[in-house]
């Protein structure tokens, strides 16, 4: 999927020396939230239709998911402006200036329309999609613009370990003389809010030392280090070694359950989209797929209940005779569920082939397999030998 973004963005010059854009990114555009906002426009708004910020705010899929999402107070309270203005609005100019919204201003107020639905809806997927996205966005900004040398030599130091708190410094002292000398931002405080946005996405690409605190890092940025800094209710009392997703399985929430929903319910969407009959071809197969499947279920693994290749489609008699024997969904058929990793398998296989990563990951299936069948197989394996692995697996327990 990168080569269809990076096609897309050489058709446009994004040179900041001549756009004079100072919010081609800001500092609230990390995966999270340009994801989620990518999320409402596909939700909210048509294809050809016109919407401003306030649309969005004023929509109740995005008031119920921000507080589910983000823990961040109810979008129509008056208290909670300066929560959300620049929450929407940056993630939307980052979009234009990409040109996956065209923008149109009216009066004071920027009026936006879907230029590019299908790398849209690709960033609005997973994090992991939007962080590509930004990735190759972040690199054609630099490089139209003169800056891609600067970062290069950079990564190329710290990938060597030479990287130090001067290279550092130098890179972000050139940076900001760049953004003051070529946009109307005329103070350096936001500039260094926003050159982590942007170093950390590449550092995360070349597993190195980034930004952190206004200083070089200590350790290499890793993928969850890019989201949006905050410290929410999911943060609360957790100690620092505990993921986010251990601590909520200690500690039930009642906000955590609609953040989960909020995932699951994304990806369940995603898999009625691009699976339009069973990816399940048996006896059981014929008529109408209607049910979006967990293969592990929910319930016992909430981890993985939001990965697409955690979910399968199947036909009702499918899921309720042969995957929850007497349509009792506390009961998981272990035969069938091997009939249902081995179809999903090959769906994968066939993405992969024909699409690339734009719906699915090997490396997120194995870790379904993993985390569901404990145990520690590579994602390096290949598709052949992964089913046949499986088979063994479950004709040994």
């Amino acid at each position: 999927m990168r080569t269809t973004i990076t096609q897309h963005l050489n058709q446009f010059d994004l040179d900041v020396r001549k756009t004079n854009d100072a919010r081609f990114a800001d500092q609230k555009c990390t995966p999270d939230v340009v994801c989620f906002i990518a999320d409402c426009v596909i939700n909210i708004v048509g294809t050809n239709s016109s919407f401003t910020v306030k649309n969005i705010w004023d929509s109740q899929y995005f008031m119920k998911n921000a507080v589910a999402v983000f823990g961040k107070p109810w979008p129509n309270n008056p208290t909670a402006r300066h929560e959300y203005d620049k929450f929407i609005q940056q993630p939307l100019r980052l979009f234009g200036s990409a040109h996956i919204l065209s923008v149109e201003k009216i009066g004071d107020t920027n009026h936006y329309r879907i230029q590019n639905e299908d790398i849209l809806d690709y960033i609005s997927r997973r994090e992991r999609n939007t962080y590509n996205f930004l990735y190759c966005y972040f690199k054609k900004v630099m490089e139209d613009s003169g800056m891609w040398k600067y970062f290069n030599e950079y990564i190329e130091a710290a990938r060597y370990g030479n990287a130090t708190k001067t290279e550092y410094m130098t890179l972000r002292d050139r940076f900001i003389r760049f953004m003051l000398g070529n946009t109307a931002i005329n103070g350096d405080v936001e500039i260094r809010r926003i050159f982590p946005k942007i170093l950390n996405i590449f550092s995360v690409e070349n597993n190195i030392c980034g930004s952190e605190r206004g200083t070089i890092s200590k350790h290499a940025i890793t993928f969850s280090d890019l989201m949006y800094n905050r410290k929410n209710w999911r943060d609360l009392n957790k100690e620092k070694s505990v993921t986010r997703q251990e601590a909520a399985d200690e500690t039930p929430d009642v906000q955590q359950e609609a953040y989960n929903a909020y995932y699951v319910q994304k990806a369940i969407a995603l898999i009625r989209k691009i699976q339009k009959e069973s990816e399940v071809h048996d006896a059981w197969g014929n008529g109408i797929a209607t049910q979006v499947h967990h293969i592990f279920p929910k319930s016992q693994f909430p981890q993985i209940a939001h990965y697409v290749e955690n979910l399968i489609l199947l036909t009702a008699t499918q899921h309720n005779t042969k995957a929850h024997p007497n349509n009792n969904t506390h009961v998981i058929d272990r035969d069938y569920q091997l009939v249902l990793l081995l179809a999903k398998s090959e769906t994968i296989e066939k993405s992969l082939k024909k699409v690339g990563d734009k719906y699915y990951r090997k490396e997120s299936f194995v870790y379904v397999i993993n985390t569901g069948l404990s145990v520690d197989w590579s994602s390096t394996l290949s598709f052949t030998d992964l089913r046949a692995m499986l088979i063994q697996f479950y004709n040994a327990t």
